[in-house]
């Protein structure tokens, strides 16, 4: 799927909520940051599933329940920021493209033990 696309998906989404919210504005969108908290915590259910950590249930789940999951993350997350600006996806790519840079100028700050440091 093209960036393109997502976008309008997360726009369709959002304005589906959107039509189906019954509270005022404020409140849809502290429950759209909490619908985050909820999707966390269904990864981590898939993640403790896969590894069969809770001895009662075993393995209940797979690393692709984990992915999926952590898809419900990422598209809950791109959603609550459409409820919070309606230029989510300039936002986004901003600040991708901030933590890119920064990533890359630490990297470039770091001396490795082969060049010589």
């Amino acid at each position: 799927m093209s960036e393109h696309r997502m976008w309008d998906s997360v726009e369709d989404l959002w304005a589906w909520v959107d039509r189906n919210g019954t509270r005022p504005r404020e409140q849809e969108l502290l429950l759209a940051v909490l619908k985050l908290s909820e999707e966390i915590g269904e990864t981590a259910q898939a993640v403790i599933g896969t590894l069969g950590h809770n001895p009662r249930k075993g393995v209940t789940h797979d690393w692709d329940d984990v992915q999926a999951e952590l898809c419900d993350v990422a598209l809950s997350a791109l959603v609550a920021l459409r409820t919070l600006t309606p230029d989510a996806a300039g936002v986004f790519t901003a600040h991708v493209e901030g933590v890119r840079r920064r990533s890359r100028a630490a990297e470039a700050g770091k001396a490795r033990p082969q060049d010589g440091a």
